[in-house]
């Protein structure tokens, strides 16, 4: 075969993997091969990269102390780019798919939440309304922060939220659908949430003479920044005086508060749009229904002040 080198060979697979994916799973591909694949491959021809030079990338990434799932997930993406490359560029073997994935050190990724009582004194320091208002919409709501972020007027309606859109965290930023079908679903609201999205949409039609339902619900013209919530949430955490969690970890604080107050997990799974949720949520149709109002009369009750 015809010399090439591996980045030569993944600008190839990059135009192969955008016609075959959705956008928000190229845009993660293309951060973990720049930022961890190619600075170690780029410049091999792909040819010679043998069993003992892709160990050697695995030993480096086991320095780094990556989780698992990160590790196992980056190994996919190895595997998937070799074969690749044996299919449509004279590739002899997939050297990722023979030296085998990393193993599991039995390490568990934690997940951090806030308890209603952690919470309750993060959200009294943020003083900025839109802020404030995103917060509350992820411990209430169990959203992934993408499809918070995405989150348009025109998707509010009476005591619902509808997630039809996501967004990147980082990067250029676009927006997409979500990864799976169950991601695109309507969320019930309490009563309190849903009279602070009302306000602050009267915020925007006050402050906007171009207001329209297209305008973001946390941001108006463009959505808000990630890094500025970042810092926005690590300076209420410390005037609050507790931890200071994730982004993402409000989403699994909203998951942990349900199942607190004996919330089916089937009915949580549901609300977050998990993709694991078995024929038996589909069936019962009427008992979801009730376990939903369940859930809006649980959210009414304990998201009173």
């Amino acid at each position: 075969m015809k010399k090439i080198t591996f980045k030569e060979a993944y600008s190839k697979y990059l135009k192969y993997v955008r016609i075959k994916q959705k956008l928000q799973s190229v845009i993660t591909l293309e951060e973990r091969f720049n930022d961890k694949i190619i600075p170690f491959f780029g410049n091999y021809n792909i040819e010679e990269i043998t069993e003992e030079t892709y160990m050697n990338f695995q030993y480096e990434l086991l320095q780094k102390n990556y989780s698992f799932n990160y590790l196992k997930n980056l190994h996919y993406l190895c595997v998937a780019f070799f074969d690749y490359c044996i299919n449509f560029l004279k590739l002899d073997k997939n050297v990722a798919r023979q030296v085998g994935n990393f193993k599991d050190n039995g390490q568990k990724t934690k997940n951090d939440f806030y308890t209603l009582k952690e919470f309750k004194k993060f959200i009294k320091k943020v003083d900025r309304k839109i802020y404030k208002e995103f917060f509350q919409l992820m411990f209430f709501t169990g959203t992934r922060p993408g499809e918070a972020m995405a989150l348009k007027f025109k998707n509010l309606s009476y005591k619902t939220i509808s997630i039809e859109s996501t967004i990147a965290e980082h990067g250029n930023r676009e927006i997409g659908t979500p990864k799976t079908k169950s991601s695109i679903r309507t969320i019930g609201i309490d009563n309190k949430l849903y009279r602070s999205l009302i306000q602050l949409k009267k915020y925007y039609m006050k402050t906007y003479n171009n207001f329209n339902e297209e305008f973001f619900i946390f941001g108006g013209v463009k959505p808000l920044a990630p890094t500025t919530i970042n810092r926005i949430k690590k300076a209420a955490a410390e005037k609050a005086k507790v931890k200071c969690i994730r982004i993402h970890d409000f989403r699994h604080s909203h998951a942990t508060l349900l199942d607190s107050k004996n919330i089916k997990v089937k009915v949580i799974s549901k609300r977050l749009g998990h993709s694991n949720v078995n024929t038996t949520l589909n069936t019962y149709i009427h008992d979801n229904s009730r376990q939903e109002k369940r859930v809006l009369h649980t959210l009414n009750r304990i998201h009173l002040n």
